[in-house]
């Protein structure tokens, strides 16, 4: 990740603020204030990691549209076609492919997000050593770029659905607070293993392992319905099943999600985050020497 600004590069004036120990250094005003300040840093570090991901690629950024292409494509025919998939509740020979697309895609954007996020301020430890600048812009440009990858691949999925003639109509329009719910908990939970694996290199090795189990306690390559009603009940609990089957309530049934599910998401998000935030202002001078 590169400096993209004249004030990242020369290192000039910023007080980091979150390091002080004087309460007023802990106003949220002064945080954004200070964002704010590096905009230009961020922009330039999500389009400079952008390129860096293809860098010396002949097809360049086309890649991000073969790669989901392919997917699609495969997902389409394997399932649709050859295994004649179906789903309990829908019909349609693109049933099923619909529904795995949507929550591999909300899945991807996730697990992105929170992976780049608990190894952020590892792989970006000779920036924060040579640089004054906030780490909060971090978060930020792994956010960023995991955005930009999940329209292109979301734009590509649009294209299918509408030639499939599945494309939801305004009721798409509820897709939006999803993905930024999912993207608010992915960076939320990344962040504090982020904290926690500066200090306990092991906790990054471990996250790996549970989102393989994670993957499949969420209804991605089933549907809820064909489980106990035991297991049922206990997915409930997980905040990721809940957002995948938002999306492919929007997508499949085109009708609003359950809102206050979502509702619950939302508080687990906020109380994550302010756990983080915590976590940070109290370790935060420490993890200097240990990067």
């Amino acid at each position: 990740m590169a400096l993209g600004s004249e004030r990242g590069e020369r290192g000039l004036s910023y007080t980091p603020c979150l390091e002080k120990t004087a309460p007023e250094c802990f106003m949220v005003r002064q945080h954004v204030t200070a964002i704010y300040d590096y905009k230009d840093f961020i922009f330039a570090s999500i389009r400079r990691e952008f390129e860096v991901t293809y860098l010396n690629s002949a097809l360049g950024a086309i890649w991000t549209i073969i790669h989901p292409l392919a997917l699609i494509t495969i997902y389409a025919v394997v399932f649709s076609k050859i295994m004649q998939a179906r789903l309990p509740a829908f019909d349609g020979p693109y049933a099923y492919s619909v529904y795995l697309c949507t929550g591999i895609l909300l899945w991807t954007l996730f697990s992105e997000i929170a992976l780049k996020a608990q190894v952020v301020f590892i792989e970006q430890a000779n920036l924060l050593k040579k640089v004054n600048f906030p780490r909060l812009c971090l978060p930020i440009v792994v956010v960023g770029n995991g955005l930009i990858r999940f329209g292109i691949i979301a734009a590509i999925f649009a294209g299918f659905l509408a030639l499939t003639g599945l494309l939801p109509g305004l009721v798409a329009l509820a897709l939006l607070p999803i993905i930024a719910l999912t993207a608010w908990f992915a960076i939320a939970l990344g962040l504090w293993l982020g904290i926690l694996n500066v200090f306990f290199r092991d906790v990054g090795h471990f996250f790996s392992v549970v989102l393989q189990f994670w993957f499949w306690l969420t209804p991605i390559v089933y549907p809820a319905s064909v489980l106990p009603d035991r297991a049922q009940e206990l997915i409930a609990f997980n905040p990721l099943a809940t957002l995948v089957m938002a999306a492919q309530t929007v997508v499949l049934q085109q009708t609003w999600p359950d809102w206050r599910a979502l509702a619950w998401v939302l508080a687990v998000a906020v109380v994550l985050s302010a756990v983080t935030v915590r976590l940070y202002l109290r370790r935060g001078p420490e993890m200097q020497d240990e990067l």
